[in-house]
């Protein structure tokens, strides 16, 4: 599936979240939350397992060191939604992301991230002021 769109969703208080519809087919049975860069980020498991390969490939070639590899595993979690659609995001990647009530739940092509709305905010308003979408579009072939 190709992840696109930003949704708005909340947090409850047990740190919970519920996926937007369309996304939720594509977590049924489970997915890993790993730290993104400002964000969490929420793999298919497969994507997961792939890009978890990838690193162990570039440890063996002496281009990532093994404990940035641990970290990743260390501070990532497996979640299985519930019957609601809803994943609990443990507590220390809500702080590791700063995600408090308001989320955005966000569309990466392969990935989906989970920002808190205000951090989110202000990443889209730099976005938009360097103009940099049109640009990406536009390298792209789709303008």
């Amino acid at each position: 599936m190709v992840f696109v769109g930003t949704h708005d969703h909340t947090l409850d208080d047990k740190g919970r979240l519920v996926l937007p519809v369309r996304f939720r087919s594509h977590f049924a049975e489970s997915a890993y939350l790993s730290p993104g860069a400002g964000c969490i980020s929420l793999w298919e498991p497969e994507l997961f397992l792939q890009m978890m390969n990838r690193l162990g490939e570039q440890v063996r070639s002496g281009e990532v060191e093994q404990r940035e590899r641990n970290y990743v595993a260390h501070s990532s979690s497996i979640v299985r939604p519930d019957a609601q659609g809803r994943i609990v995001i443990p507590e220390r990647l809500r702080a590791f992301a700063s995600l408090t009530h308001d989320v955005k739940v966000c569309g990466t092509v392969d990935s989906v991230e989970i920002w808190d709305a205000a951090n989110w905010s202000a990443n889209a308003d730099d976005m938009d002021r360097s103009q940099s979408v049109p640009n990406v579009f536009l390298r792209g072939g789709g303008i």
